[in-house]
């Protein structure tokens, strides 16, 4: 079992010291259930790609933007909020950890 403390930190290291500023971890699969700790540092985005059939995105350290057409979300570290059923992006307002909970087809 995966201990989301210390994978935040060993991750936020770990993109902190990448030239493209991420890392991710895959912690759980449990098809068709997904999660994934992803750190990003100030200013790096995951560029706009698909959503997955349900997805939500908790915010464990810094703040990120959650980008869609539909609206964008400034999500605090401890907000929980919903992936939209849209493409959409994430970008870094500071160095940042995130657990994605995605559900797959």
């Amino acid at each position: 079992m995966d201990d989301l403390n210390v994978t935040a930190e060993e991750h936020l290291t770990a993109a902190r010291a990448s030239a493209h500023g991420r890392s991710a971890h895959l912690v759980l699969q449990q098809p068709p259930l997904r999660q994934t700790v992803i750190a990003l540092t100030a200013g790096t985005a995951l560029d706009e790609h698909n959503a997955p059939p349900a997805a939500s995105l908790l915010v464990l350290r810094g703040s990120v933007r959650l980008t869609a057409a539909s609206g964008d979300a400034e999500l605090p570290a401890g907000a929980l909020h919903p992936i939209p059923q849209e493409r959409h992006g994430l970008l870094a307002l500071q160095d940042a950890v995130v657990l994605l909970t995605a559900v797959n087809d």
